[in-house]
C-alpha cells in the first residue's frame, strides 16, 4: 500500500522541529524536505507535492507566530492545515445502517453464530 509508513514519516519530520523553541529557515527547509520525500514515496503526484511544499513554505516563512504557540508548533499547525486542504478540506461522515436485516442492531457481528 502506498500510504504505509506515511504517518510515521510525517510525524518524525514534525517531531524534529517541535523539540526546538525557535526554528530557523534551515530547520524548516530540512523538515519540508522530509515531508516532500514522505509524500513522494507514498505515490502522491509530484505537482501536488510541489504545490503543497510551496504553500507551507510561504505560510511558515511569512507567519506571524501566534502567542499561544511556539514557532515549531506554528509550523506543525500550518502543515496540518495544508494537508487537510490537500485531502479535501473537510471531514465527511461515514453513513452507517442503523438496523440489520432481522431488525436489530446490537453493534456486534453475527458471523459465526
Amino acid at each position: 500500500m502506498a500510504f504505509e509508513g506515511l504517518s510515521d514519516r510525517l510525524q518524525n519530520a514534525m517531531t524534529s522541529v517541535s523539540r526546538k523553541g525557535k526554528i530557523t529557515e534551515a530547520d524548516l527547509k530540512q523538515m519540508m524536505r522530509e515531508v516532500r520525500l514522505a509524500l513522494l514515496e507514498a505515490d502522491v503526484n509530484f505537482k501536488v507535492v510541489k504545490d503543497f511544499v510551496r504553500k507551507v513554505n510561504e505560510r511558515a516563512l511569512g507567519a506571524n507566530v501566534l502567542e499561544a504557540l511556539s514557532p515549531a508548533q506554528q509550523v506543525v499547525k500550518i502543515v496540518n492545515e495544508e494537508l487537510t486542504e490537500l485531502m479535501g478540506g473537510r471531514t465527511s461522515a461515514v453513513p452507517f445502517r442503523s438496523e440489520t436485516a432481522n431488525g436489530s442492531d446490537d453493534g456486534r457481528s453475527t458471523r459465526g453464530r
